[in-house]
């Protein structure tokens, strides 16, 4: 999909070679690159537990830009909805497919324009940040107007910001961090990483059987696991929603749309899990949360054309999933 060196754009073609070594050095598994921009927006002002400080939480200084087909994004549309800062950060969508110039914009399709700079691709946000910045160029980005620089793309940084950062000048200060519970969230998520999140791309991008095999038996480990507590109780961790059922949830919504024949997570179906499925269902009801998914966005972009994946690009039609 293309990187940035020294803040110049390169595309995936002259990057291949070079993948194709990262593959080979991780015994054909797939490595995913740690997040670039790593500061906090707080109530205050004051620095986060990374970063610098700076980004104090007000009303329409943050932008949010984020790709419907990416669970990792998906997470911080999930958060601004539910805690309804929707008034409070503003918003831009990217192309639901990326080109040669990674994740871009159409402006000429007003649901998937900048409509803050008007730009054409997310990278001119990272070299607007960073002139020599050298890395990936993902989304979420939290982007703050007013320096003119990113806050963070970090997925997993931004729902806590979301979480608490803003509750001085927004409706909802429900906690799903709580500091009581914070141990036990962390823990969890590490789980739900590894096994699920990251575990189905481990599957989907492995190039070797063995590497495959390790992590779609892994993936279906978890769900079993997952299928049997909330046989016992409504969420993952009890009877209150965590952040760890959020950072869940995206996994979930493209299981079978998706992973199941794109990434070949095909032991067995979400529909199989009963309460598994039951559970999505109940959340996809939850206020605020049907309107960050899109099963056709999802279909798309996972099956679209790639020769390892899906070479000649066929994008099969279901099946529907029940949680509808």
């Amino acid at each position: 999909m293309g990187k940035l060196i020294n803040g110049e754009w390169i595309t995936e073609d002259k990057l291949q070679a070079a993948e194709d070594r990262a593959y080979q050095a991780a015994g054909g598994k797939f490595q995913r690159e740690d997040a670039g921009f790593r500061h906090w927006v707080t109530g205050d002002g004051k620095a986060g537990p990374t970063g610098e400080g700076g980004f104090k939480a007000e009303a329409g200084r943050y932008h949010l830009i984020a790709a419907w087909n990416c669970p990792w994004a998906h997470r911080t549309l999930l958060y601004r909805n539910v805690k309804q800062l929707q008034d409070i950060v503003s918003l831009s969508f990217v192309l639901p497919l990326r080109n040669d110039q990674g994740w871009a914009f159409d402006d000429d399709q007003p649901r998937f324009s900048d409509n803050l700079y008007h730009w054409s691709a997310v990278h001119q946000y990272y070299s607007k940040a960073a002139l020599d910045y050298t890395g990936s160029v993902t989304v979420p980005v939290l982007w703050d107007k007013q320096q003119q620089t990113i806050v963070s793309n970090e997925s997993a940084e931004i729902i806590r910001m979301f979480n608490s950062a803003f509750n001085d000048i927004s409706v909802d200060t429900e906690d799903f961090y709580p500091s009581a519970r914070m141990a036990e969230i962390d823990e969890l998520n590490d789980f739900i990483l590894k096994y699920l999140n990251n575990g189905v791309y481990m599957a989907g991008f492995a190039r070797t059987q063995a590497a495959y095999d390790e992590a779609v038996v892994g993936v279906f480990d978890a769900l079993d696991a997952i299928e049997d507590t909330l046989s016992q109780q409504r969420y993952l961790l009890g009877d209150s929603i965590t952040e760890s059922d959020w950072r869940l949830l995206p996994t979930l919504f493209r299981f079978d749309v998706a992973y199941h024949s794109a990434f070949k997570c095909n032991l067995r179906a979400l529909r199989d899990y009963p309460h598994l499925s039951a559970y999505l269902k109940a959340f996809y009801q939850h206020p605020g949360v049907a309107e960050t998914v899109d099963l056709d966005i999802y279909r798309l972009g996972y099956h679209s054309k790639s020769e390892l994946r899906n070479p000649l690009g066929i994008i099969p039609i279901g099946p529907e999933p029940d949680f509808i």
